[in-house]
């Protein structure tokens, strides 16, 4: 009779430890599907914006209303541009991720002086920025060991960010790089908006900035969630890494970690 009733504990444990499992499944299936349509209305939401810009501009100058006036003209033609090349670095921002998860891509690295690049991006985002935008540099690393391509990219998505979370009336980026034993560092610093301590443990996941998306706050800055994910994983493909320490309505502050050469 022992012998029966320890038996029949067994398989019991054994059939409620199944069903826990395909709780725990059924679970993460959904979470899989939510993320999903989360990304989807993301992606459908960020979009269809600078589609209709770009449907607007061109039929605008296809009507001819502004071929007496040059200057209004090209400035209509460079914001079709803008918008195109901003669905542009979407797609291929996607791809990108997709071979790096798959490793299929491999980064050519070599010496990239460091203060070109950031000329570059802080004149461009200067120009294109919506509100005042304050850049300080302080390169004491004078070139970083990377792919010069990806590099700028990371780089770009960090100052989009950090000039995407500040307040109306503009932010101060400070910009920096330094260099130890190990590793080049690029810090990038800001004194906008800020993370909670909640969001810096989620922030680097895909998709995360499109699950928020059907959160209430939606009135925050929308976007599919592939900045910061595309960030780490170009760091991970250079066999660095990447650290965020933020204090939220104060400070946020980006380190990038290059393996010296």
């Amino acid at each position: 009779m022992g012998f029966l009733i320890f038996s029949t504990l067994i398989i019991l444990s054994f059939v409620i430890a199944c069903i826990i499992y395909q709780i725990r499944i059924i679970a993460q299936m959904n979470k899989i599907f939510q993320i999903r349509e989360d990304f989807t209305y993301a992606m459908i939401h960020d979009m269809k914006t600078p589609l209709s810009t770009i449907f607007t501009t061109l039929s605008f100058l296809h009507s001819g209303r502004l071929d007496g006036k040059p200057d209004l003209k090209e400035r209509y033609f460079s914001i079709a541009e803008s918008e195109v090349d901003h669905l542009l670095t979407l797609t291929n921002k996607v791809l990108t991720l997709s071979k790096l998860e798959s490793h299929k891509l491999e980064m050519f690295r070599e010496d990239v002086p460091l203060a070109p690049v950031i000329e570059k991006l802080t004149a461009k985002f200067t120009a294109k920025a919506q509100k005042p935008v304050r850049f300080t540099l302080s390169l004491q690393a004078p070139s970083v060991y990377a792919d010069k391509e990806y590099l700028e990219e990371v780089l770009s998505n960090l100052i989009d960010n950090a000039i995407k979370y500040s307040k109306e009336s503009g932010v101060d980026i400070r910009i920096a790089s330094e260099l130890n034993e190990r590793y080049t560092l690029v810090k990038i610093h800001d004194n906008g908006l800020g993370i909670s301590e909640a969001d810096q443990r989620t922030i680097f996941n895909k998709y995360e900035r499109a699950a928020a998306g059907r959160k209430k706050d939606r009135k925050k800055a929308s976007g599919f969630g592939l900045g910061l994910n595309f960030v780490q994983q170009v760091m991970n493909a250079h066999e660095g890494k990447v650290f965020v320490t933020s204090i939220e309505g104060d400070f946020t502050e980006f380190t990038l970690y290059f393996p010296v050469k």
